[in-house]
């Protein structure tokens, strides 16, 4: 339940002290001062506080965001190892690096666009999954959402392909909800 700053007095918060690593400056002693810091999110308006879940243009923002940065990385980290596998002897240093460069910048690039159009896909999937099934938010949501983001990515491949990328679309989502409850369980002030 939302209470005003003024009159929190709970163990959700803990003793904050910005002069402890001055103890040895006897002069600030008297202005050493303890200030109550929140070890819950705080919110400016009473309804956010109330708000269980990201809206849909939030959750679209952070799930095509997240998923194009961990592409972009996963991609470039590939391709510069495949750019430096592709290294020939007897190249100077400056056309070694150019390969390695160009191929990890080529692969991060593909790579986060494919991943950042998977975020694009899920996120809309989720919002349309939530609002059709009367705005209930359970585990099935995330996995009937990587299950129509994988179906809707490859369709363009045949049915066969289709089905195959929903599946492992359904599974992933699924085994993402697995990590994130047991993360919860075992780490239960970790905010995911």
């Amino acid at each position: 339940m939302y209470s005003p700053p003024e009159n929190r007095t709970d163990s959700k918060t803990r003793q904050y002290n910005p002069y402890q690593d001055l103890e040895s400056y006897s002069h600030l002693q008297p202005l050493k001062t303890l200030y109550d810091l929140p070890t819950s999110p705080e919110f400016l308006c009473y309804e956010d506080a109330l708000k269980k879940r990201r809206s849909t243009t939030e959750n679209i923002t952070f799930y095509t965001g997240t998923s194009y940065l961990l592409g972009a990385v996963t991609g470039g980290i590939t391709g510069t190892f495949s750019g430096l596998r592709a290294a020939e002897a007897g190249e100077s240093l400056k056309v070694r690096m150019s390969r390695v460069l160009s191929s990890g910048g080529h692969s991060g690039r593909k790579f986060g666009n494919n991943m950042g159009i998977l975020g694009l896909i899920f996120a809309g999937l989720d919002s349309v999954v939530y609002n059709l099934r009367g705005e209930v938010d359970d585990g099935l949501n995330p996995v009937l959402a990587g299950l129509g983001t994988g179906v809707l990515f490859k369709a363009a491949a045949g049915p066969r392909s289709a089905a195959v990328a929903g599946a492992l679309g359904g599974l992933a989502a699924g085994a993402a909800i697995l990590g994130r409850n047991v993360m919860k369980r075992s780490m239960p002030n970790l905010p995911i």
